[in-house]
Order: structure tokens, then C-alpha cells, then sequence
């Protein structure tokens, strides 16, 4: 039975209805011909027998492909012209049209495409409170953080002279100063607990320090400490605006990562910096944790510390990952983070250096679950 023929009105408009759809008599081939140039794909179905009609519905997502194809004699074909043999699959009905209850009702199904510039109907789902409220903070974090950042660079750019001549390898003005700038970063947004204090060594003795690498938020909570140890960073970091120049003026020490040369430059520079009484700081699984567990540790820390004898102090960071997700930097999450500083460990073995401060770190942050 042919549902729409040339003489009769128009179907009315839906208000969910993306396009329009003329039936070109479905009969035993339940065959329709929809508009052009629109992609979805159809597929073959049987009558439901129903006395609903359900109308065309395209629905664009980020889970569907940007390509669609109608299936026609177990083929796909790219959905960009007419052609006849277009088939549908028949599925519950959708809604009542007066227009259409008095003839021969199928169901049918369409499947939408990226590719329609239509509205999106269920792709674009709320995001949870907690994180929208993440990234709000984070927002405000990144904006206390730069503003903090261009007063206070000005005063490590005055400061750098003196710091040059009189205190080139420690350099404690510039270290006070990146102190003052992560205390004012972090404080309105995350609490932070140092225990161990008792365990740092003196200020003017060189020592090796290594901690976990959760996050990124780890370099503002050690800048917090107020120590001067020269972190090691990637050499890309050090071309970012401001920050990348204070870590500069900071002595941070590059690194090109999977460069043979540049690692062995790396640990010359180490190697000079404690020798001439500053100290340097690892983080020896050399790159962040994606799941917050403990990776192995690299052996160049502790070597430096063998072949210099001087001590390692392990660091135990706790929250910094749930804080600031690995991968997720513009998420700043409430919550306070926990800096557990243990006792010095000694000795000429670099192996034994490094399992040690290991377990040590590990037996923390398993006591944490």
C-alpha cells in the first residue's frame, strides 16, 4: 500500500524531525527514497504490522563513525546519492502521526552520523559535578599561578646578577623566591603535610634527593620545602613563557630524553653540582605513574651519590596524583597532599643505594593502600 503519493499534503513537521522523508510506496519491497546528499545507513528489516508510524530521526555522536553506509544485497554503499533499493529496518514505532494512521505502517530505524549538522541527541552527556568543579579550580589555579609568577620573575631577573657572583651553584635567593611563588600557588587550593623535617640535612650540605613521580603538581609541593636542589627537566619545558625561564635561572638541569649524549651530559652536571656543595633532586622512574603504583627506579641518582659520597634522601609523596591526574593538568581536585621525608641512607654501592630507597618509599605508599 503506497503510504504518500504526489497528491496528498505534506507530513507535518515533528519537532525532532531532522529531515524529511517522502515514501516512495514501501509494498513488498519496503523500499523509500530519502533525500540526498544526508548520511545514514538503513537496514533491512520485516513489518511490525503496527499502526504507528515512526519518522526519520538522524542523530549525530561522537561514538558514531563519520562515515555511513546503507547495506544493500550484503553490501555497504557510501550514502551519498539516491538509490532505490535502500532498505529499512523496521524497529518499535516513535511517535503518532494522524497523517499516516490510516495506511500501512512499518518501523524502521536509522543510524546517525557524525557527518549531519543536526542537534546532538545524547552524545553530549553533562560531565559529573566533581569534575566541572576540577576544572574550575583549575582555572583559578593556573590564573593565581601566572600572575604570581610575572611579579615574581621580575625579582629573580634583579636578583640574578648577585646570584651569579656570589652564589652560582646553590643560588638560595632565586630558590627562596620560586618558594614564595609555589606557597602562594598552592595554598588557597590544597593543604600540605611535611613530616620528617628532622630528617633533611643542613642546608649548605650537598645530598641527593629522589621521591615518587605522581603528578605534576609534585614540583610545587617540593618548591614549598624551600631547598635549594636542582631539579632535572625535559629541555622543551625550559621554552615555556616565564616558567620554563624561571627553572633557567633556577640552574634546573636539561635533559633530552632517549639522547645518549644529552644523559651523559646530565649526570656530568650532577656530578659538578654536588661536588661544589649544591644538591640535586631525581624523580628515578623518570616519568610519571599513570595508575599512582611505584615503577622501577633508574640507577643514574644513586650512582651519582655513590661515586660522590654523599647521601641519598628519599621523599614520599602522597595525593599529588589524585590532586592533579597524570594527563589531566587542567584538573586541580580539593584535598590535601602528604610529604613524608625519611632518614638519610649512605653508602659507596649504587645498587644497594637504589633498592633501599626503593623499598623504603614503597613500604609508605603501600601503608597508604
Amino acid at each position: 500500500m503506497e503510504v504518500a503519493s504526489s497528491s496528498s499534503p505534506p507530513p507535518q513537521q515533528h519537532s525532532l524531525r531532522l529531515c524529511r522523508m517522502r515514501n516512495s510506496g514501501f509494498g513488498d519491497s519496503r523500499s523509500f527514497s530519502p533525500p540526498p546528499l544526508v548520511p545514514f545507513s538503513v537496514h533491512k528489516g520485516a513489518n511490525s504490522g503496527h499502526s504507528l508510524y515512526r519518522p526519520l530521526i538522524l542523530r549525530s555522536s561522537s561514538n558514531f563513525s563519520s562515515k555511513c553506509f546503507f547495506h544493500h544485497s550484503k553490501k555497504q554503499i557510501p550514502v551519498l546519492r539516491h538509490h532505490p533499493t535502500w532498505k529499512v529496518e523496521f524497529n518499535r514505532p516513535y511517535y503518532y502521526d494522524r497523517w499516516y494512521s490510516q495506511s500501512r505502517f512499518y518501523r524502521y530505524t536509522v543510524a546517525g552520523s557524525e557527518l549531519a549538522e543536526f542537534g546532538n541527541s545524547g552524545a553530549a552527556l553533562p560531565l559529573p559535578v566533581h569534575e566541572v568543579i576540577g576544572k574550575v579550580r583549575g582555572v583559578c589555579f593556573y590564573t593565581v599561578t601566572a600572575i604570581a609568577a610575572i611579579i615574581l620573575f621580575q625579582l629573580m631577573l634583579v636578583a640574578h646578577p648577585f646570584v651569579l657572583l656570589f652564589d652560582r651553584y646553590q643560588r638560595k635567593a632565586q630558590h627562596f623566591i620560586a618558594k614564595i611563588w609555589s606557597t602562594l600557588s598552592v595554598a588557597p587550593f590544597v593543604r600540605i603535610e611535611v613530616q620528617g623535617w628532622e630528617n633533611l640535612p643542613p642546608p649548605d650540605t650537598p645530598a641527593v634527593y629522589v621521591s615518587n613521580h605522581q603528578s605534576f603538581f609534585d614540583i610545587y609541593t617540593l618548591l614549598t620545602l624551600g631547598r635549594s636542589f636542582k631539579f632535572i627537566s625535559k629541555t622543551s619545558i625550559f621554552l615555556y613563557p616565564i616558567i620554563g625561564w624561571a627553572m633557567y635561572l633556577l640552574g634546573t638541569i636539561p635533559l633530552k630524553r632517549m639522547d645518549s649524549r644529552s644523559q651523559l651530559e646530565c649526570f656530568k652536571r650532577c656530578m659538578d653540582l654536588v661536588k661544589k656543595g649544591a644538591s640535586v633532586f631525581f624523580f628515578p622512574e623518570g616519568t610519571r605513574s599513570k595508575d599512582g603504583k611505584l615503577g622501577d627506579f633508574k640507577k643514574g641518582a644513586f650512582s651519582v651519590a655513590a661515586k660522590t659520597r654523599v647521601p641519598v634522601v628519599p621523599m614520599t609523596l602522597i595525593g599529588t596524583g589524585k590532586i592533579m591526574p597524570a594527563g589531566h593538568e587542567h584538573i586541580v581536585n580539593s584535598g590535601s597532599v602528604k610529604v613524608v621525608i625519611h632518614k638519610p641512607i649512605e653508602g659507596g654501592d649504587a645498587e644497594t643505594l637504589r633498592n633501599e630507597a626503593r623499598s623504603t618509599i614503597a613500604k609508605v605508599l603501600n601503608s597508604q593502600g
